[in-house]
């Protein structure tokens, strides 16, 4: 769908008027410092950006505002798809683009490109555009949810253009605004039309009048049919009430000024849409003129693509200066115009404002756990900005996935079913975290300059084609790959080692390719080295390690044995008492007996042997 639809004469942001919710963003795209505007609204500089450059209208004088002369670019160097990722809360937001191309780059070639919002392409810009909207760039709004604290706007070039934009804001809003409770959290509400009746375009920053949604109203009169009647403007005396009440907060502004007209005629609006598309309309009505004071003196009914689909007496439904909102749902259209008419029955039509939003269903987006897996393996394989991995991994599905990712959908969600990136360059390593892809089917990470242990994870069910040849991988070849249905593993040319799992290497026996060359530390199956004794395909095998705890324990216990003998021994010669002294003197004494008695023994002995024999009774 087009942006050009869009209110493209809405020159100003809004302020930050989020009441009761507070969160709120205006960033300058391109933008370098932080800015307040005349309607005293601060603009962020610029952030929250993937990739892109900076660049500068050529005509800037052209441009009242400082956040409408800067833009950021995305190059194709940068990657297909860059994205604004800006944290918010969960809720339901506002959001508006403005953007320009004012040959900014002097190609006098304005690009071409999609904008998507939470995964769901939302406008589409085709070159070239009308003159009118390149030079002066043009507004384009929408409401939407955001569940998971990130609200993604991304751009996806088409060919090599360069998608752009130039401001963007994020306003979050009552979240069972604009019949959400019929519509569901589920669809997107683009604007494709939002009309003051009676008076010029007005809202925040536009003019000083305030809207708490950030919505700014475009005057109505180059959408009146050239079959409307001769119309006037007319303005009420005093307030209207009901106004800027919760869930919608309509503005006060948009009732005090209201489109008769000056006969019996009917009131006419043609608006473009797209075709096959929903659309939820609403009108907006006060009774302003102070000749009706009761019911039945004005009634009209409302005709959509001449279908009658209502009749209104304001001042029966809600009194006189007293808003008064009504909606309609028109559903499968099939022109490029859908036409809005109000019939007079009595007394002439009046209206107030006009509303106009397709109701765009979302995109299915990348199951959780697998954008998160996703985005893990972008920050672990050190994916170059080159490739685009940015915003959803998977959607919008009429955009490519990330690439080298080739995703399908699944039940409700869209899942990873295979990766290619082999010779890209990368050199990290693959996170814990791939193991959330659990309908991987191929994964080729070839010819990198890749490390670390391969993850346990790795061993998904669904996985059948491996290849992670040429590059660094060290450790064990993990057993969930064995546990797998791999048909084909390429793991040559690493720095892997231990025990190749039986099972991985049958995967060669019954028909599939296994190629485990160039791994030195890889042993235990044909045509690699035998395992030492006990090595399994982790180190040491169970057999091993309970070997080894055997020993470990025997050993223990000859120890406690030595131990425990020293301490015997040790407790034979170590006494708690001393000998007295009486004692210690003839044990000194016995052994001095001993000692002499054995040193005679030898002499005689050895006398002896030489034949003499002395006579001991002899006297000396």
């Amino acid at each position: 769908m087009s942006p050009l639809f869009s209110l493209l004469l809405l020159l100003f942001p809004s302020p930050s008027l989020s009441y009761p919710f507070n969160t709120a963003y205006h960033i300058d795209c391109g933008g370098a410092t932080n800015s307040t505007d005349k309607f005293n609204t601060t603009w962020l500089a610029d952030r929250f950006f993937t990739a892109g450059s900076t660049g500068l209208v050529s005509e800037p004088l052209r441009f009242t505002s400082l956040q409408e002369k800067t833009l950021r670019f995305f190059p194709i160097s940068a990657g297909k798809k860059n994205c604004y990722v800006v944290p918010v809360t969960a809720g339901r937001y506002f959001v508006r683009t403005f953007t320009v191309y004012d040959n900014f780059d002097g190609k006098s070639h304005s690009p071409s490109f999609d904008l998507s919002v939470e995964g769901t392409l939302v406008f589409s810009w085709r070159s070239p555009w009308p003159e009118e909207v390149a030079i002066s760039g043009a507004y384009s709004d929408l409401f939407a949810f955001v569940s998971d604290g990130d609200a993604d706007i991304c751009f996806y070039s088409i060919a090599t253009d360069s998608p752009l934009i130039a401001s963007l804001e994020l306003i979050q809003i009552d979240p069972l605004s604009y019949d959400s409770s019929s519509i569901g959290n589920n669809s997107i509400l683009v604007n494709y039309g939002r009309l003051t009746c009676g008076s010029d375009q007005w809202g925040p920053g536009f003019s000083a009048d305030a809207d708490l949604f950030g919505r700014s109203w475009q005057s109505d009169a180059e959408f009146r049919s050239q079959n409307s009647a001769s119309v006037k403007a007319v303005s009420a005396i005093k307030n209207v009430v009901n106004t800027n009440q919760s869930p919608n907060y309509f503005p006060l502004k948009l009732y005090q000024t209201a489109l008769t007209v000056t006969g019996n005629g009917a009131i006419e609006y043609e608006l473009p849409v797209d075709a096959k598309l929903d659309y939820l309309v609403l009108l907006h009505f006060a009774e302003i003129d102070v000749s009706v004071n009761r019911a039945g003196q004005r009634v009209f009914d409302v005709v959509i693509n001449e279908k009658n689909v209502s009749r209104v007496d304001i001042y029966k439904e809600v009194g006189g200066f007293a808003a008064y909102s009504w909606y309609y749902t028109a559903t499968n259209l099939s022109s490029v115009i859908l036409s809005v008419k109000l019939l007079p029955v009595v007394g002439a039509p009046i209206i107030c404002g006009l509303e106009n939003y397709a109701i765009v269903p979302t995109d299915l987006s990348t199951a959780p756990d697998q954008a998160i897996a996703m985005k893990a393996l972008k920050e672990s394989l050190r994916v170059p900005d080159r490739m685009g991995w940015n915003g959803d991994p998977c959607a919008p599905t009429s955009w490519d996935a990330w690439e080298g990712v080739t995703c399908h959908p699944n039940k409700d969600a869209l899942v990873v079913s295979q990766i290619d990136l082999g010779n890209q360059g990368l050199k990290g390593y693959i996170s814990d975290q791939i193991g959330l892809l659990t309908n991987l089917v191929s994964l080729n990470l070839s010819s990198n300059a890749l490390g670390g242990l391969l993850p346990s994870g790795l061993g998904q069910k669904s996985l059948i084609k491996l290849d992670l040849s040429n590059n660094k991988f060290t450790g064990y070849i993990p057993d969930s790959l064995a546990s797998s249905h791999l048909q084909l593993v390429i793991l040559n040319d690493n720095s892997l080692e231990g025990r190749v799992p039986e099972e991985l290497y049958s995967i060669g026996v019954h028909g599939g390719t296994i190629d485990l060359s160039g791994n030195k530390g890889l042993c235990g199956v044909p045509s690699l080295p035998k395992c030492p004794l006990f090595w399994g395909s982790n180190g040491l095998s169970i057999g091993g390690k309970i070997a080894i705890g055997v020993s470990s324990v025997v050993v223990f216990c000859i120890l406690l044995f030595l131990i425990y003998i020293c301490c015997i021994r040790r407790g034979h010669n170590d006494y708690d008492f001393g000998l007295p002294q009486e004692l210690m003197a003839l044990s000194a004494k016995r052994n001095r007996y001993h000692r002499q008695k054995s040193l005679m023994t030898l002499e005689m002995e050895s006398q002896h042997a030489k034949g003499f024999i002395p006579n001991l009774d002899s006297p000396h």
